[in-house]
């Protein structure tokens, strides 16, 4: 899940990480004023939103003035960028900036350790600077296992030729960067531009932090203290009502996985599983020409009342024409308990399982049992012999005659 940028200030300043003078979150107008009061300055205020490009939609202005700090928040409030409503305004101290860097921590999938990434040309993505100027970036892996040392830190900031004092103020920050991203399981945390003054001190200029998912049950302090809430499944985005409503059908009960979806545009519900076999499944229904109206991940044995809660809500997803319930084989899910949640669901919606539900594809525990369940309602199903690919291609040939 992704962090607004007042959020990963907040906890860049929990680790001591130096933030401009200001650096507060406004909701109004009135608020915006406030801060550019205390700031006694030139200000920039920036929209809070989960999404790149807000200098170019108009997103980032400034002021000289309290008043015209208080003008240039109305404007920004009022301005939706890619799609997103502002979460608010962020007000910062306007500061001379000598020189910008960038500092980084991310996870290496291939190295299964977090990087850290250093660059002495910030303000620009670091993606191109690697791919334009190789020399002037820094990589360090470091283990999980053992404390993290500003060694490290510092090893990464000389190797650009970074050296005196400002080595010193960077490894303190990109030690911390790294303590943080340690502690909170996190799967991105990084500063960029990390900016030297005019006066020879560093601030963060602009943060991101990502979280990763499975981490939110033993973060939920943090989050809490942040104002998170549980319902919010942010992916480059504000959670849609579909997706608060696919949480609490989650939270029903500890059992199993069903209802952690993600909303499309497209006509063909989607109540599929089995980790990576969603992917899959997902990218087939695709790849035949079918037109996803939801990603979704049901699994590791929910109860009969959470399989048809989720049913439910994709049926009721304005544009839904049918669901196509599939996973690969299974173990530890009992297909009975899915197929009656999932026809239970159908018929408490108002439909026949045979008219709504284009084809049924999990194999694995208990299937006889629901395939018995599936015929009598006369519902087509398939078993393992039927390849999740050749699965999702039944699926959209029975969504053209919808």
């Amino acid at each position: 899940m992704r962090f607004y940028e007042f959020e990963s200030k907040q906890l860049f300043g929990r680790y001591g990480i130096p933030l401009p003078t200001g650096s507060k979150v406004a909701h109004s107008p009135a608020e915006a004023e406030a801060v550019a009061k205390e700031i006694n300055g030139p200000a920039v205020l920036k929209s809070q939103v989960l999404s790149g490009g807000r200098m170019k939609a108009g997103g980032v202005l400034f002021s000289d003035t309290p008043a015209q700090a208080a003008e240039a928040a109305k404007k920004i409030l009022a301005l939706t960028i890619n799609g997103h409503q502002p979460r608010g305004v962020l007000v910062e101290q306007k500061a001379p900036i000598k020189q910008e860097y960038y500092v980084g921590v991310t996870w290496d999938g291939f190295a299964r350790k977090p990087v850290m990434i250093f660059s002495d040309m910030g303000g620009i993505d670091i993606e191109e600077v690697a791919e334009k100027h190789p020399e002037h970036i820094g990589k360090r892996h470091f283990s999980t296992l053992f404390p993290f040392s500003d060694f490290f830190a510092k090893e990464l900031g000389s190797g650009v030729k970074i050296s005196g004092g400002d080595l010193g103020q960077i490894t303190r920050i990109a030690a911390a960067l790294a303590r943080m991203f340690v502690q909170y399981g996190l799967t991105l945390a990084e500063i960029n531009p990390l900016a030297k003054l005019e006066d020879g001190r560093f601030v963060c200029l602009d943060g991101h932090v990502d979280m990763e998912d499975d981490a939110r049950d033993q973060q939920k302090a943090i989050l809490k203290e942040l104002g998170i809430g549980p319902e919010e499944k942010r992916q480059a985005r504000p959670p849609t009502d579909f997706e608060i409503k696919g949480a609490a059908v989650d939270a029903v009960d500890h059992r199993g996985v069903a209802g952690n979806v993600v909303e499309f545009d497209g006509d063909l519900g989607l109540v599929i599983g089995a980790g990576g076999g969603s992917l899959t499944l997902f990218d087939a229904i695709r790849k035949h020409g079918g037109k996803p109206a939801n990603y979704c991940e049901i699994g590791g044995n929910p109860s009969v009342q959470k399989a048809c809660a989720l049913t439910k809500l994709i049926l009721a997803k304005p544009g839904v024409k049918k669901i196509a319930v599939m996973m690969n084989v299974v173990s530890n899910t009992r297909v009975d308990m899915v197929a009656r949640g999932v026809i239970k669901g159908v018929i408490e919606s108002g439909h026949k399982p045979s008219e709504k539900i284009a084809i049924f594809r999990i194999p694995g525990s208990w299937e006889g049992e629901g395939f018995k369940l599936l015929k009598h309602y006369g519902v087509e199903y398939c078993d393992r012999t039927v390849s999740m690919y050749e699965a999702a291609g039944r699926a959209v040939a029975k969504m053209k005659g919808a």
